[in-house]
């Protein structure tokens, strides 16, 4: 395990059913040990409508545990009436914190574009609906995601969950108000780009997260994924951005708390 952080931090984006915690018992172990190494809270994130169901019944299990729920782009080849319904019932739910993670992947083959384009813009609108924040998926995309958020109107919050662009379009999403949330390829010894881009996003727009149990921070790369591994992403983007890292800490609380409401989630049932 990690040394502790100073200060609890949020892991903004996590899929704990992908790493294998599916029942209370298993989920409360996981965020015990993230919880011993100051992550003090975890966002849970669904992508296809099995995993939106359990995301919603998981984050009644534990008061650290929220949910964000949405079809994957790559998952929507189909998506009709039914899978709208349902995924607009669990969206609603109080614990909820955001609608994700949904956008466009280029990159796998799974849906094609002319799928998971409407699929995005109906998300979107979602959000907006429901006045939650929207969690954005960008792989190979990002110009046809801005495009569509300008097009659509992007909801009054918009994170970039585990961010690939460079710098000059981390300006760009700045520029637009978005958040964007850094994960383990951030610490890799070849994401110059990346790392150039989590240097300057101001204060209030960025946070970490691991996408376990994708994405593993180096020294662990390739190993499976947890939240309490977010501690290695949060002390490299401290020393990046020449800061200590109790003060990273604070910044990316108060950014999670503020993006997902997390004191308003937490006291709805």
């Amino acid at each position: 395990m990690p040394e502790p952080l100073p200060v609890p931090v949020v892991d903004a984006h996590t899929h704990l059913d992908a790493c294998g915690f599916t029942d209370p018992e298993s989920v409360r172990a996981a965020v015990d040990r993230a919880a011993s190494v100051g992550v003090g809270r975890v966002i849970t994130v669904a992508d296809d409508l099995p995993s939106a169901r359990w995301v919603v019944e998981a984050a009644g299990w534990d008061e650290r545990v929220f949910a964000a729920v949405a079809l994957h782009p790559t998952r929507t080849s189909v998506f009709g009436d039914a899978e709208r319904t349902e995924l607009e019932k669990l969206a609603a739910a109080p614990r909820v914190v955001a609608v994700g993670e949904t956008g466009l992947d280029y990159y796998w083959d799974y849906a094609p574009p002319a799928a998971q384009d409407p699929a995005f813009r109906w998300h979107i609108d979602l959000a907006k609906r429901l006045d939650k924040a929207l969690m954005i998926h960008d792989r190979d995309a990002h110009a046809d995601v801005l495009r569509i958020l300008d097009e659509e109107g992007a909801p009054e919050t918009v994170v970039f969950h585990c961010f690939s662009g460079d710098a000059a379009f981390a300006r760009k999403c700045v520029d637009k108000g978005y958040v964007l949330s850094f994960a383990g390829p951030v610490t890799f010894r070849n994401s110059a780009d990346l790392r150039e881009a989590a240097r300057l996003v101001p204060d209030d727009q960025f946070l970490i997260e691991t996408d376990a149990p994708f994405l593993t921070p180096h020294p662990y790369r390739g190993r499976p994924n947890e939240p309490y591994a977010v501690t290695y992403t949060a002390r490299v983007i401290a020393s990046l951005r020449g800061v200590d890292v109790a003060e990273l800490a604070e910044i990316t609380s108060a950014t999670a708390e503020r993006v997902f409401r997390l004191a308003e989630r937490s006291a709805m049932q």
